[in-house]
């Protein structure tokens, strides 16, 4: 079994997920693997939460140029955690 910290990567700190905290709603990059219960444990594990709901997406890598030479970023795994109304929030997202 993986650890919780392989799992969640990092927070995606954008304008659209700052707008989704007051909802209850937090934004992940998460392992590519990862499946939905995966996530849900590891984010109840680190931040010690209750979890409603996991919403994932797969995010493809954006189409760059050099000259000639074409290529990709890599892809990614987005996570959007949706906590319970009786959950407490999360201290990490607080000071933003």
């Amino acid at each position: 079994m993986r650890s919780p910290q392989d799992i969640i990567k990092k927070p995606v700190i954008t304008e659209q997920s700052m707008e989704d905290m007051a909802e209850g709603k937090y934004t992940f990059v998460v392992d590519k693997k990862a499946n939905k219960t995966e996530i849900r444990s590891a984010v109840e594990q680190v931040f010690d939460v209750k979890v409603k709901k996991v919403n994932t997406m797969n995010m493809t890598g954006k189409l760059k140029r050099m000259g000639v030479h074409i290529g990709r970023r890599p892809g990614w795994k987005k996570a959007i955690v949706q906590l319970t109304e009786d959950s407490k929030s999360i201290e990490f997202f607080e000071g933003m």
